[in-house]
Formats: C-alpha cells, sequence, structure tokens
C-alpha cells in the first residue's frame, strides 16, 4: 500500500521523540540510491539512513572504512532527490569525524549543504564527545551508535555481540545517557544482548533503535539488501528476509539472456 501524497507529513526529530513517548515503533532501513529511496519512502518507511554500509553492498568492500566523504555525499543526495517523507540520516564515514572535532564539523557541514539530508549519525561515546557537541552547536541532529560499530572492526577484531561482560556494558549505558544528555535526538544499538538494550531504551527518553538489539527497543534497523535478499552471504541471526531478490532478478536475467539468444526478443511488437 503506498501512501497518497496529500496524505504525507514529514518525519522530524520531533515527531520520533513522539513516537517514542505514545509507544509507536520506528521503522528504518538503509537506502543509497533515488530509486530504492523512493520505493521506501512511498512504502511508509520513517527514517532512511544513508549507511556507510553502502561500502559493502553498493562498492563490494569487505568492511565499511574505505567509503569516502564524496561518496557519502553523493549517495545521499541521491536518495534525497527521492524522500518526500521520511528523515534522511547519513553516517559520517571512516577518517571523517574520530579525533578532530574541527574536521568532524566540516564533514557534517558538507553532507547538509552538498546533499540535503536531515541529520547524521556517528558510532562511539565518550571519546567522540567534543565532535558531537561541535556539530550539535551547529545546529545539526545527530543520531549516536553503540554496541558493534563497524568502523572499529579492526579494533574488535570480530562481528560478534558486544557488550556481553558487566564492564563493556556499563560503558555503554553511561555512553548511552552521556550521548543523550549532550543532545543527540536518538540512538542506534548494534548486536547487544536483548535485556541491556531493554534497559537502554527504558532508561533514555530518546528513540532507541536496534539492529540485532532484541524486540524491547523502540524501533529497528536492517540493511534494505540484506532484508530484500539481494544479498546471500550474509545470514545473522537477527536478520529476517521479506524477499528472496537474488533469485527473482536472476531469473529475469536469465530469461532475458535466453530471449535475446533465441531471437524472441525483440518480437515485431516490440519494435518500431
Amino acid at each position: 500500500m503506498s501512501i497518497h501524497k496529500s496524505d504525507l507529513k514529514k518525519i522530524t526529530t520531533h515527531q520520533l521523540q513522539n513516537m517514542k513517548e505514545r509507544g509507536e515503533k520506528i521503522s528504518m532501513l538503509t537506502a543509497y540510491d533515488y530509486s530504492m529511496a523512493t520505493i521506501l519512502d512511498a512504502a511508509g518507511v520513517d527514517v532512511l539512513l544513508v549507511g556507510d554500509s553502502a561500502s559493502n553492498v553498493m562498492a563490494g568492500h569487505e568492511t565499511t572504512l574505505p567509503i569516502t566523504l564524496d561518496q557519502m555525499i553523493y549517495h545521499a543526495s541521491s536518495v534525497m532527490r527521492g524522500v518526500n517523507r521520511a528523515f534522511v540520516v547519513v553516517d559520517l564515514p571512516f577518517g571523517s569525524y574520530q579525533g578532530n572535532s574541527s574536521e568532524a564539523l566540516r564533514s557534517t557541514i558538507r553532507i547538509m549543504k552538498e546533499s540535503g539530508a536531515h541529520g547524521i549519525k556517528l558510532e562511539g561515546g565518550a571519546e567522540i564527545k567534543d565532535s558531537i557537541v561541535r556539530i550539535l552547536s551547529a545546529g545539526v541532529p545527530v543520531m549516536g551508535h553503540l554496541g558493534l560499530t563497524p568502523q572499529s572492526i579492526y579494533k574488535f577484531g570480530t562481528y560478534t555481540v558486544r557488550a556481553k561482560e558487566d564492564a563493556e556494558a556499563e560503558k555503554l549505558v553511561e555512553d548511552a545517557l552521556l550521548l543523550q544528555e549532550l543532545g543527540c535526538f536518538a540512538i542506534v544499538l548494534e548486536k547487544i544482548p536483548s535485556a541491556l538494550a531493554k534497559r537502554v531504551a527504558e532508561t533514555l527518553h530518546i528513540p532507541i533503535i536496534g539492529i540485532g538489539a532484541g524486540p524491547d527497543v523502540d524501533g529497528q534497523v536492517l540493511v534494505v539488501h540484506d532484508m530484500l535478499g539481494i544479498t546471500k552471504e550474509f545470514k545473522p541471526r537477527f536478520l529476517r528476509r521479506y524477499a528472496e531478490l537474488h533469485d527473482i532478478m536472476t531469473d529475469a536475467v536469465q530469461n532475458y539472456v535466453q530471449d535475446v539468444k533465441s531471437r524472441s526478443f525483440p518480437t515485431d511488437k516490440e519494435a518500431y
């Protein structure tokens, strides 16, 4: 069911906060291009994340680290042209904010000015406090990201569940409270125990979006290529496939190739 344009009400940080307060779950998916963004927006997704996961699913890299700020702006600009309703958040890519709050602000301003996006997301807690403060001081909405932080994959050495040990769990709660105190409008929790995610969602008044963080948070996010079954190799426990587009697309392309080879496409009716 698509939504008529006249019924559209643009999603804002204020509305996302209201959704948490009235117990309405927030839907969030990644988007990287105009065509996909148009579909997701019309289907009623609340938040579109222009994720640095584009490094994996769009560019074929093994990690999110190689994607550049220019590439993120290109993807974000493409997504914005397809959006009427959703709130669009863009990941600050690796190297564009860590350790230097001035660099973080410059990167953010480029994303906001050149893409027209609505906010940014960055990974980490206390260690990036200065960058968050600097970005928020410019009036840009900031979404936090705690738990498994893929930009730190070489530090962790694995994509397994984070914050299972008490010390790491307590640090995560402290970081979440800090992000809220600084002024972040929401936080993504990735791949942490359900009980811990529930604790954070109940403790904080801002929306908590989970990916592999159980059902007791305020919303869910998935990578759209994973959810639609375009990617085949990635099969974590938290992923539910809502379609098997890899198989459907493969069949369609094979049928096209066969029709071209056998000269059954195009027919006289498909010619001028």
